[in-house]
């Protein structure tokens, strides 16, 4: 009787797949078809999206040749002697625009979207990563954890859509006028618009890396060496924010070494898929327009020169923006594998 009583209590008991959600189409397309090592699987990531953005790069030299050529041009009829210097001053300047205007803004919306993507999938993969935490135990660590980086994510990406990019195009037209117009009060006003955005992203970051140290999530015994190699790696990769997002690369390289589930792997690749490419194509135009601001002092006009460098800076901080969104979900993923 005790026995049967016993087999009747038998509760079945399976065990739980854990998968991570679809990528959208144009990362998935970078995705290896084995994802057993991350290592492997990141590097096919890389070597993929560089096929991508080769058209890109093409691109964005012919508009830097233009604008520079445009400098060059200036400068030499401002050279010469006559009553028209302010008018080919202010010549240069809007065809510089004109050039600029059309990619950046191409750039400003891809920046946009690759964040809304990023924060979608985080809201999707973020769950299953807290139930796989939670099925190995850790119930109230994952609940803490999900809450938490769910309340960052959803600011930050407020934060950039609603706020910070509009003041991307509001600190471009600044730069614009003040390059033609001359006012000083363009210059403080966009000097006072740059300042803004830089410590609103700061200030983002830093509560959210200081949440990680508070937790001890970045606490482990990652190789002294390699942590300084990461973080030069990352405070020189990203704009603005590089130097906060360093202090918590130690969660990376400590949890790197977990990565062995199949949602782990899959899902750390799925948020680079979606980030990298148009990362590489906003370093590409960050980088060219720097290359041409610097050229266009030493051989074009100075008003078009800090119009380029302007546009660089504005192009910087979309960088800043997508990076700390792709670093933020990549570290959060990295506190659910450390806890697994």
């Amino acid at each position: 009787m005790i026995i049967l009583l016993l087999i009747c209590m038998v509760i079945p008991v399976s065990a739980v797949d854990y998968t991570v959600p679809e990528v959208p189409d144009q990362a998935q397309g970078l995705l290896p078809e084995d994802r057993d090592s991350f290592a492997e699987g990141l590097w096919y990531v890389i070597r993929t999206a560089f096929d991508f953005v080769q058209p890109d790069i093409a691109r964005c030299g012919r508009v830097a040749f233009s604008v520079l050529a445009v400098a060059l041009l200036t400068g030499l009829l401002q050279s010469l002697d006559g009553p028209g210097k302010r008018m080919v001053g202010f010549g240069g300047c809007v065809t510089v625009g004109m050039l600029l205007l059309q990619p950046v803004g191409a750039q400003i919306a891809n920046a946009r979207e690759t964040v809304t993507q990023l924060s979608e999938y985080g809201k999707l993969l973020l769950p299953v990563m807290t139930a796989a935490l939670a099925a190995q135990g850790g119930v109230a660590t994952s609940a803490a954890l999900y809450g938490a980086t769910i309340a960052f994510d959803a600011v930050l990406s407020g934060l950039i859509r609603i706020l910070l990019m509009p003041m991307v195009y509001i600190y471009l037209l600044l730069g614009l006028m003040h390059a033609t117009v001359g006012e000083a009060l363009l210059k403080r006003l966009r000097e006072v618009l740059k300042s803004l955005m830089t410590w609103s992203l700061k200030t983002i970051l830093s509560v959210f890396t200081a949440y990680l140290g508070l937790t001890g999530v970045v606490s482990g015994t990652a190789d002294q060496t390699a942590l300084k190699a990461a973080k030069m790696a990352i405070s020189g990769m990203v704009p603005v924010v590089g130097s906060i997002l360093s202090d918590a690369s130690e969660a990376v390289l400590v949890s790197a070494g977990v990565i062995k589930n199949g949602v782990g792997i899959a899902g750390m690749l799925a948020v680079v898929a979606i980030a990298i490419v148009p990362f590489l194509r906003l370093g590409v135009e960050y980088l060219l327009l720097k290359v041409t601001g610097s050229l266009c002092k030493l051989f074009g006009d100075g008003s078009v020169a800090g119009l380029v460098e302007d546009f660089s800076t504005g192009m910087g901080y979309l960088l800043a923006m997508t990076g700390s969104m792709g670093l933020m979900l990549l570290i959060s993923l990295m506190c659910f594998l450390k806890g697994m």
